[in-house]
């Protein structure tokens, strides 16, 4: 079911795409329909297109809706609590890692320091 209203969909969106395209637009741009000759005028043809676009667009839109409740409508309402693990996590036995031993820094001005030369005072 949900596959047959998939194709339907594409087949919608296109001969949508392919409507509005087909309308005259005021600007000029993308417009290619609507000559003065041929079966209908220029302003039946708005109309005919103007309607199909809407129609065009409502049933996208239902397909849509319908796609999307079919979507949701296998799942089952979940809940965090029944995914937690019922067992506690295990602690290691070797207890915790080993501290790196302390680093302890040199007094100021001594010739062991490492750190940033300060500032020569005039």
């Amino acid at each position: 079911m949900t596959t047959l209203l998939l194709v339907i969909h594409i087949f919608l969106a296109l001969a949508l795409v392919i409507t509005v395209l087909l309308q005259r637009s005021e600007g000029g741009a993308l417009g290619i329909g609507g000559g003065q000759g041929g079966m209908m005028s220029g302003r039946g043809q708005a109309n005919l297109l103007t309607r199909t676009t809407g129609v065009l667009a409502g049933l996208f839109m239902l397909n849509c809706l319908v796609l999307a409740i079919l979507a949701g409508a296998n799942k089952q309402p979940r809940s965090i609590f029944d995914q937690m693990p019922m067992t506690a996590p295990s602690i290691p036995s070797s207890g915790p890692a080993p501290l790196a031993p302390p680093v302890t820094p040199a007094a100021p001005g001594t010739s062991g320091s490492t750190g940033p030369a300060a500032p020569p005072t005039r």
